[in-house]
């Protein structure tokens, strides 16, 4: 139902909160497309929703949450990386220290980043943490 929308499925988690379990369904453009608008993320939702009442997999009542990773997000996969191309991240080595910069290309072992103007590979291994950063047209 997530690619039949042109979408693609990022994550499924089911949580706990105080009150009832929240089921958590992420979903993305696919790598290349500007995003995802209102009105698609809407049509996941329902659909999302139908097939879960079907299926009614999950015991008693829950909530259902279907959004996209936000703005600022944790990269943690190859795609992640490609969907980041030409867009700002803040990466912290494993090494120790931090680098930010814009994205300028990323492979299934690495990603190349360009760090005051300079490209910077870094292999994926060697990262502890990645995040996606808003860009407020100060290019860092």
């Amino acid at each position: 139902m997530v690619a039949a929308s042109g979408l693609e499925l990022d994550s499924v988690t089911r949580t706990r909160s105080d009150a009832m379990p929240l089921l958590r369904v992420v979903v993305e453009a696919p790598i290349g497309a500007d995003g995802i608008d209102s009105d698609t993320l809407a049509d996941v939702s329902r659909a999302v929703s139908k097939a879960l009442d079907t299926a009614d997999p999950i015991d008693g009542e829950y909530l259902l949450e279907v959004s996209t990773p936000g703005a600022e997000r944790e990269l943690t996969k190859v795609g992640h990386w490609m969907r980041q191309i030409g867009r700002l991240v803040r990466i912290k080595l494993r090494a120790g220290g931090y680098v930010s910069g814009r994205v300028i290309d990323a492979s299934e072992t690495s990603a190349t980043i360009d760090v005051d103007g300079e490209a910077t590979t870094i292999d994926y291994q060697d990262m502890r943490k990645a995040r996606s950063r808003v860009d407020f047209g100060t290019g860092k």
